[in-house]
């Protein structure tokens, strides 16, 4: 099956199940839906960072400090978190990702809103991404991430996603591990 036929539950603002159609169908009408977004951190603490491939349905050949995607019909975030965080960087058996925050994210491009699901992992294995999803990765200090934060081109939804993170942080939020 490809991308745009997966079958994604399709919510209400305050993230109820209010139907359920496939990837395409959403994207293309601006419906709102779910996601998760996963900050990886290998055993020195760096992020890791990757370009997503000019393939990719939502924002291709754009930089990404998360791992995730969207959250599959009947799927719980938590599950749709590790799932989407061992695909991408092409490990198994991850810890649990650690829930952090949830946000409605309203994009401004036309492409309607999804409830967003923020959470981090530690991930101390080598890892080998997925060729359809990363065209270009590397753990980056987050120092390095900041620098780069006004030079490349990041996707929106996890620009947003790492903004509300460092937020979260600076409020007592649970620290990095």
């Amino acid at each position: 099956m490809n991308a745009a036929e997966e079958i994604l539950d399709v919510v209400d603002e305050h993230d109820r199940v209010v139907g359920r159609l496939p990837r395409g169908e959403v994207y293309a009408r601006g419906l709102r839906h779910r996601c998760v977004f996963v900050l990886a951190r290998d055993a020195e603490d760096r992020v890791f960072v990757h370009r997503r491939t000019a393939t990719k349905l939502v924002f291709p050949s754009l930089y990404d400090m998360f791992v995730g995607g969207v959250v599959g019909a009947g799927e719980s975030y938590d599950d749709a978190a590790l799932r989407e965080a061992e695909e991408e960087l092409g490990v198994r058996g991850l810890p649990r990702p650690t829930p952090r925050l949830k946000f409605l994210y309203e994009d401004g491009g036309g492409r309607g809103s999804w409830w967003s699901a923020v959470y981090e992992v530690r991930c101390a294995v080598p890892v080998e991404p997925q060729a359809e999803e990363v065209a270009w990765h590397a753990f980056l200090p987050e120092r390095e991430v900041e620098a780069r934060l006004g030079v490349w081109e990041w996707v929106p939804d996890g620009l947003a996603a790492y903004e509300r993170l460092r937020e979260y942080r600076r409020a007592g939020g649970a620290p990095r591990r």
